[in-house]
């Protein structure tokens, strides 16, 4: 089952500034993954290239790194998710920032049934929460923060048990 999922928000910030938060990932210091409510993204050399580590069950390594402007994680678990995930940066109109997060990947064996039964809904609102954060970091605000599903809240008390 091929997979492409796409998060997205155009922050009032120069690339700059937006850069600085990718590169602020799995740092003490990180100002986008949402670890307050989520895993901590944690990479055993930092975000550098073949640094590997993951988030909760979620398991990857550094396939690429562009200081300021883009990172690739490489997928090593759980099974069956054969592809990378990342974040990017992209001009948008009047000197805004598009940060985005795009997930592509083949889902096989269990990950036609886990991905979207559960990994699917929890990834969705984990990034929204993360893209919230990098809001946060630019503007100091947030216009409309991210909502968990029933669902969701669900999915998660059922992760903590």
């Amino acid at each position: 089952m091929a997979v492409l999922n796409i998060h997205e928000r155009v922050l009032p910030a120069t690339a700059e500034e937006v850069g600085r938060l990718i590169d602020s990932l799995s740092s003490g210091d990180d100002l986008l993954w949402p670890h307050h409510d989520w895993p901590t993204m944690a990479l055993d050399a930092g975000l550098a290239v073949d640094s590997a580590g993951g988030h909760g069950p979620v398991r990857y390594t550094v396939a690429a790194y562009v200081p300021g402007q883009w990172v690739r994680f490489s997928f090593t678990g759980p099974r069956g998710f054969h592809g990378f995930h990342e974040y990017s940066i992209h001009p948008a109109e009047r000197g805004d920032t598009t940060l985005r997060h795009t997930l592509a990947m083949h889902a096989r064996g269990p990950a036609r049934l886990s991905w979207p039964l559960v990994f699917r809904w929890l990834h969705d609102a984990c990034l929204e929460d993360s893209l919230d954060r990098a809001e946060h970091a630019v503007t100091g605000t947030l216009r409309r923060p991210a909502r968990w599903t029933a669902g969701v809240r669900l999915l998660w008390s059922l992760g903590r048990a």
